[in-house]
């Protein structure tokens, strides 16, 4: 998990407006998540993870230990049960939504100096890129 260690900057975003209505996200909250440019950073402490999305409109920390499933509110209000595995150098987050919410899978890999996040929900995809500080 080392590599995704340190700050990443959002350069661009594609069909991410798309991803959001499909896992169930309010045209409010989808109009303002998607002309944010967020900074990410991950931090190691052991085995834990924390990463935390900063933007104008809301700062959001995860903390995570590979394949344990936990409870988690997502940034844009959703409750699932989330869980982290690392799949062939990809960062791999599943969250299983609850209470009637959907299921979405987000892949994060790293290449030389940019982070590429795929994310995608009932075959609907979004990917965003990040590039590290």
């Amino acid at each position: 998990m080392e590599q995704f260690v340190g700050k990443w900057n959002n350069t661009t975003s594609d069909n991410f407006d798309a991803y959001l209505k499909e896992v169930g996200v309010g045209m409010m909250t989808r109009t303002v998540a998607s002309k944010l440019k967020p900074t990410l950073t991950f931090e190691l402490n052991g085995d834990e993870m924390t990463m935390t999305s900063i933007s104008t409109f809301k700062t959001h920390v995860t903390k995570f230990k590979l394949g344990v499933e936990f409870e988690d509110k997502t940034i844009d209000g959703r409750d699932v049960t989330a869980k982290f595995e690392l799949e062939g150098g990809k960062l791999v987050h599943t969250e299983k939504g609850k209470n009637g919410g959907k299921d979405s899978r987000i892949e994060r890999t790293i290449e030389g100096n940019k982070l590429t996040i795929v994310a995608e929900c009932n075959g609907v995809k979004s990917v965003r890129v990040y590039e590290k500080v």
